[in-house]
């Protein structure tokens, strides 16, 4: 038992040592010393308590009292805090004030807690961005389809990160002004001739106004005559008019044929009326010989005038007459 004391002593010592490297490290201590970063080890092992890891907290800082910024601990600990990315920030800012941008500390963290890439933002603003628009298709006045592509030279507007629209607004915006400007052309030939008053149209209608870039400049990269849109619009209305009047055409047609039939229907009435009148005939002319009133001499004059009015209707008539003085000669 007296041999196992010491032993134990000893594993708890070295498993304390190992606890009190992991709270308090004392290697990037004596490194910020050296680098004229005042941190204190008590400092650091509230960091690693809160779940901040002081590596990046303390590497930041030197990095940042190297170039001449002034940055403490607890404002870099509470934007890590806040999930914001130390080491970008603090690039960006160096980066900034290398190239004369006016950008502190409390601006930077806001844009980057946005969502956007600071060092990025700061690295278009000094180096512009040049953003390349898809095909944008537009009708000039003459119908002639023009489908244009342009290259839009952007810089990044520090003040307006925050809040600002991206690139996709840019990108509409600039293809609106382009169908604008070609809409607005009496004949395509004007815009393939002078590209360049596209780019001036596009630009004096400040396309840039609420975003978070600054537009230098717009230029047109190709200019390409698609579809005779004019033409094919007029194609499908004359297709259009066409079937309309064919649909008339049939309705008129259909209304004809209905009269017709009509018609045909009423003669049809009527001769079957006419027939029945005459088959009265043969029993009007019985009971007037049964009475007395019709004799047989009034009935054989009846039937000669019958037959000298169907005489006088067949000469009356051209074809018939045409017939029988041929066939007399």
């Amino acid at each position: 038992m007296g041999s196992i004391g010491p032993i134990i002593v000893i594993f708890l010592g070295i498993v304390g040592f190992f606890i009190f490297i992991y709270f308090i490290p004392v290697g990037l201590w004596i490194t910020a010393r050296f680098s004229n970063v005042k941190v204190g080890l008590f400092e650091l092992m509230f960091m690693r308590i809160r779940k901040v890891p002081p590596s990046v907290i303390v590497n930041s800082l030197i990095t940042a009292t190297k170039a001449g910024l002034i940055v403490s601990t607890k404002e870099l600990e509470t934007h890590y805090l806040a999930g914001g990315h130390v080491p970008s920030v603090i690039k960006a800012l160096i980066s900034a004030d290398k190239a004369n941008i006016n950008l502190d500390f409390k601006q930077a963290t806001a844009i980057d807690l946005a969502g956007r890439d600071v060092f990025e933002a700061v690295q278009i603003s000094v180096n512009p961005k040049v953003i390349t628009t898809p095909k944008v298709a537009a009708v000039a006045a003459d119908g002639i389809q023009l489908i244009a592509i342009a290259r839009v030279t952007v810089r990044a507007n520090i003040q307006q990160l925050v809040g600002g629209a991206g690139e996709d607004t840019i990108l509409a915006r600039v293809g609106e002004g382009i169908v604008t400007s070609i809409g607005s052309a009496t004949t395509h030939k004007e815009v393939l001739e002078n590209p360049d008053k596209i780019s001036k149209l596009v630009l004096q209608r400040g396309l840039d106004a609420g975003t978070a870039f600054e537009i230098l400049s717009i230029d047109i990269a190709d200019v390409d005559v698609g579809k005779n849109i004019g033409a094919e619009l007029q194609t499908d209305q004359a297709g259009a008019d066409l079937k309309v009047a064919e649909a008339k055409a049939e309705e008129r047609r259909a209304m004809a044929v209905a009269a017709e039939q009509e018609m045909k229907a009423k003669a049809q009435e009527a001769r079957a009326k006419v027939i029945e009148a005459e088959a009265e005939v043969p029993k009007a002319m019985a009971d007037a010989f049964r009475q007395g009133n019709l004799g047989i001499m009034d009935y054989y004059k009846m039937g000669n005038i019958q037959a000298d009015t169907d005489m006088r209707e067949s000469i009356a008539k051209p074809g018939k007459g045409s017939s029988k003085s041929k066939g007399k000669e």
